[in-house]
């Protein structure tokens, strides 16, 4: 393995990937399967973790599927007592796991917002809080939160899921100014849609999607394997010196 090769090897690490059951997860688990690590991956249904356990095993890694339903706050904990039991401490985290259910702010009712708020925003932090004393213990971590192109602007009929990311950028930012000091980087990875199973339900119907890419100097969303490369990244011993920033995929949207 040479240097460049190196600088981007996951040899060795143990990264939890949540939501990670269908579209981007599963690509970030292959991602970085692909560069070395074990996996454990998170999703309410286990079942539906058959196909990451497929694409991570055949990079030659290990997969451990847990199902968890992160809505509830006592998971992240008996998550991290699994895989510590299991593998051993995990010094990579990406908070992938979210939802969106789209809604005037007249029409959102108050358990939407709160089932919203809990996954997107209050779940990172349960996770990162269970995980960061095998960080610090480590003197090495790595936390990318998937947030959204969407934390910086107004998108109509989705109030909650952007109040949900712009807070969970303040969070990443409080994440790197209270453990950089333990070599912990914290990064959140800004997409504009992708072409998930959930990116086409939010987006497919109707000329909605047209519109947005109007907005768009790319002219396209992002497909998974973009924003999976990013991941690999922040994972990455080559990114050291990037912490607590807002990273963004978008094809220049926020540019404009």
């Amino acid at each position: 393995m040479n240097a460049l090769s190196n600088r981007f090897s996951l040899e060795g690490k143990i990264a939890v990937v949540t939501g990670a059951s269908r579209g981007l997860g599963v690509t970030i688990c292959e991602t970085l399967s692909a560069a070395g690590a074990d996996i454990v991956a998170v999703a309410r249904d286990e079942a539906l973790l058959e196909e990451t356990r497929t694409r991570v095993t055949a990079n030659g890694r290990e997969c451990l599927a847990l199902a968890a339903d992160l809505l509830d706050a006592e998971a992240a904990e008996a998550v991290t007592a699994r895989i510590k039991s299991t593998l051993g401490d995990a010094t990579i985290l990406v908070n992938n796991a979210g939802m969106s259910i789209p809604r005037s702010l007249t029409e959102q009712s108050v358990e939407e917002w709160d089932s919203i708020l809990n996954l997107n925003l209050r779940a990172p932090w349960l996770m990162a809080r269970a995980l960061a004393p095998g960080m610090i213990a480590a003197k090495a971590g790595k936390i990318i939160n998937i947030s959204s192109m969407a934390s910086g602007v107004a998108l109509v009929d989705h109030g909650p899921y952007v109040a949900s990311k712009a807070g969970l950028n303040g969070l990443t930012k409080v994440m790197t100014a209270e453990w950089a000091q333990h070599n912990i980087q914290a990064n959140a990875v800004c997409p504009t849609v992708v072409w998930t199973p959930m990116g086409e339900r939010v987006w497919g119907e109707g000329d909605k999607l047209q519109r947005f890419l109007e907005k768009i100097p790319a002219g396209r969303v992002a497909t998974p394997q973009e924003v999976a490369d990013l991941v690999l990244y922040l994972a990455a011993p080559a990114s050291g010196m990037i912490n607590g920033q807002e990273i963004f995929v978008d094809g220049g949207y926020t540019a404009l």
